[in-house]
C-alpha cells in the first residue's frame, strides 16, 4: 500500500512501544524508513524490542524506560530526544485497563488507569507539543482510544472516562494548534488481540472468542490494519485531516455497542474469580519489573 521509504527522515515516538499494538506500529514505521523512539515502564522490554526490530529491518530504534505518569520523567525523555533533533510524530499508545464493577473499585484502582491514560497522555503530548511550537516545527499526534468514547461502557469506567478525555484533547488541540502546523487525530480500534489486554479484560477466556461471535465480519482485527491506518494518519497524504477519531472495528460498535454490557449477567463468584486473576497478573508484572 505504501511506497518504500515513505517515512524516511521522520523521527517518531511511540509510547508503550515495547509490546502489543505499540510495538506493531513502531515496526511498520521503522520498515518505512523512520527513526523510532519507544518508551515503557520496563526498559529491558523496550531494549529487547528495539534490538529485535533493528535486527529485522535495520534502521535505528532507541529505547527509554519511562513511567509516563511522572511528568518530570516524561519531560526529561522528550528533552533528550529533541537534543539530537525534533520529533516529527508522536503516537500516544500507552494505556492500562481492567474490568471491574465500579462499586468494587478503590481510588487507587481508578488512579492506576487514569494516571496513565489521561494524565500520562497529556504529559507526553504537552512535552512534545510545546517544543514543536517553540521551535516552529510541524508535527502529528495520533492517539489510541476506544469506541466507548462515543457510547460509554460499564465495568471499565476509569478507561472510558480517561479515553474520553484523550478524545476531547484530540479535538481541542487540533483547533488550538492547527495554525502551528500540528495535527492531532485518534484511532478507536476494536479487538486486536494483545497479551496484556486479554488477561485483564477477558480473564479466563480466549482473547478472540467474544468478538468472533459478535462482530459483523466474524473476526478480530489484524495488526497490519492498525499499522496501515496509523501510517496514513501521519503521512502527508491528507494534511487537512485533523481532530478526528476513526473507528477501526469491522462495524462492531454499530452492531453491538462493542462494550462490556453483557457482563451484567456475571455472578459474584465470577467477579471474584476475575478479580483474583487480574491481581495475579499484576503481581506477575511487578515481579518482572523488579518490584
Amino acid at each position: 500500500m505504501f511506497n518504500d521509504g515513505l517515512l524516511r527522515g521522520r523521527r517518531i515516538l511511540v509510547t508503550g512501544g515495547g509490546t502489543g499494538l505499540g510495538k506493531g506500529m513502531a515496526e511498520k514505521f521503522l520498515a518505512l524508513g523512520a527513526e523510532i523512539f519507544i518508551c515503557g515502564r520496563r526498559k529491558s522490554v523496550c531494549e529487547a524490542t528495539a534490538a529485535e526490530l533493528m535486527g529485522k529491518h535495520g534502521g535505528k530504534v532507541t529505547a527509554y524506560g519511562v513511567d509516563i505518569r511522572d511528568a518530570a520523567a516524561v519531560d526529561a525523555m522528550v528533552g533528550d530526544i529533541f537534543a539530537s533533533g525534533p520529533l516529527t510524530d508522536l503516537i500516544n499508545n500507552a494505556a492500562g485497563n481492567f474490568i471491574s464493577r465500579t462499586e468494587d473499585l478503590s481510588p487507587r484502582g481508578f488512579d492506576a488507569v487514569a494516571n496513565i491514560v489521561l494524565h500520562g497522555t497529556f504529559y507526553v503530548t504537552h512535552a512534545v507539543g510545546r517544543r514543536w511550537i517553540a521551535g516552529g516545527h510541524r508535527g502529528n499526534v495520533v492517539s489510541i482510544v476506544v469506541t466507548w468514547v462515543y457510547n460509554g461502557s460499564p465495568y471499565v469506567v476509569p478507561s472510558v472516562m480517561s479515553k474520553s478525555g484523550v478524545h476531547a484533547m484530540t479535538m481541542s488541540l487540533a483547533t488550538e494548534w492547527a495554525h502551528y502546523g500540528i495535527r492531532l487525530n485518534a484511532i478507536a480500534p476494536g479487538v486486536i488481540p494483545t497479551e496484556g489486554a486479554s488477561k485483564r479484560l477477558s480473564p479466563g477466556a480466549g482473547p478472540t472468542e467474544r468478538t468472533e461471535r459478535s462482530n459483523p465480519m466474524g473476526r478480530v482485527g489484524r495488526i497490519e490494519e492498525l499499522q496501515n491506518l496509523a501510517t496514513f494518519l501521519i503521512s502527508d497524504g491528507c494534511d487537512w485531516l485533523t481532530g478526528q477519531t476513526i473507528t477501526l472495528d469491522g462495524g462492531q460498535s454499530h452492531a453491538t455497542g462493542s462494550n462490556f454490557y453483557e457482563l451484567r449477567h456475571w455472578t459474584d463468584a465470577q467477579w471474584q474469580a476475575a478479580r483474583a486473576a487480574i491481581k495475579a497478573q499484576n503481581e506477575k508484572d511487578r515481579a518482572q519489573r523488579g518490584g
